[in-house]
């Protein structure tokens, strides 16, 4: 008799779309950022794009919240019995969906685990079930860096620009969609 190994519990991408986008409108944004459209389509649509071709089981948290850590804290009360989480913000459309997996992966070695592109750390930044409770705490516009640090999080090393390319402005859509466009 052959006994089969079960694949662990996936972890759960919490995708943030509560945000006002004020600076993307005082930049010019005639739109909420999340639904300017980049080659086309909004920006949301791209980044559930990428998450949905990830194969990982997903939450969006697009309720109203005062700030990021109530957002997060939101997100996984809504998701409490996942095997960890991936915070993306929604503004991440041209995260790729092998970064989500590889970041979802390093989570059943490491409490906390970031993406790094070019020196910079970017999203999702990915948390396990270890945090629950840190998590479950936030508050405010701090989001989970507080965790981030007292987890000691783990980085890996990204060929994927997306983790850094966030659309806060007009400018930065701009810039997005000559990054699309020169793949």
């Amino acid at each position: 008799m052959m006994l089969t190994q079960a694949a662990p519990p996936l972890p759960v991408v919490l995708v943030l779309a509560s945000g006002r986008g004020e600076r993307f409108l005082a930049s010019g944004g005639q739109v909420h950022k999340l639904r300017a459209l980049l080659d086309g389509k909004p920006v949301l649509e791209r980044t559930l794009d990428a998450v949905r071709a990830s194969g990982l089981p997903w939450h969006l948290e697009d309720v109203g919240h005062p700030g990021m850590g109530d957002s997060i804290a939101a997100a996984v009360r809504a998701t409490q019995d996942a095997a960890g989480w991936l915070v993306l913000p929604g503004d991440l459309p041209l995260i790729q969906p092998a970064t989500l997996t590889a970041v979802a992966q390093a989570l059943a070695r490491h409490a906390v685990v970031v993406p790094v592109f070019g020196g910079q750390r970017g999203h999702p930044v990915g948390f396990s079930a270890a945090c629950r409770s840190a998590l479950l705490g936030l508050k405010g516009n701090q989001g989970a860096a507080p965790v981030v640090r007292s987890f000691s999080a783990t980085e890996i090393i990204v060929d994927d620009v997306g983790v850094v390319t966030d659309i806060d402005t007009v400018h930065d859509l701009q810039q997005a969609e000559t990054l699309m466009t020169s793949r």
